[in-house]
């Protein structure tokens, strides 16, 4: 049923998906939204502690962190393509880390938790905290995506 709320709001994407080639619509038909309850029960407590709450697990402990298979890097909460193995590197943090994300998968905020200015990284799909990024990486970025793994699930190729 079309509904006049529902009309304005595809007429704005349509106007907006005209400005921009049409990548702004496809995100926001892309979004993955849940309720609270609904993340608890798709996600285990480890996950969800993490995606939703900004939680950190502890270093070493992924098995992710030792994956070299060819493949992507995908978001435990929504299976958005996040990282491609080829930007993948071993930097001794004992979190999965990665020199640059996939195109649009990501998204960057300011981070100010615990005293420290930090950038925090969301999935752009789901908005599931999945870790920090620092400059302190190698080339060709010279950033360190540094990752939880328990967000992140792997694709191999």
């Amino acid at each position: 049923m079309l509904t006049r709320r529902n009309a304005l709001s595809l007429a704005g994407a349509a106007a907006l998906a005209a400005c921009s080639g049409g990548r702004a619509a496809l995100a926001a038909e892309d979004k993955v939204e849940h309720s609270d309850a609904e993340w608890r029960k798709l996600l285990t407590p480890d996950q969800y502690a993490v995606l939703r709450h900004e939680g950190t697990e502890r270093p070493f402990t992924s098995p992710l962190l030792h994956e070299e298979r060819k493949g992507v890097f995908t978001c435990a909460g929504c299976d958005r393509d996040l990282f491609a193995s080829e930007t993948k590197f071993d930097s001794g943090t004992g979190w999965p880390s990665f020199w640059r994300p996939l195109s649009d998968a990501v998204t960057e905020t300011e981070d100010r938790s615990y005293g420290m200015a930090r950038t925090a990284v969301s999935c752009r799909r789901c908005g599931g905290h999945l870790g920090h990024v620092f400059n302190d990486g190698p080339k060709p970025t010279g950033l360190r995506y540094c990752m939880n793994g328990v967000a992140l699930k792997f694709k191999p190729a």
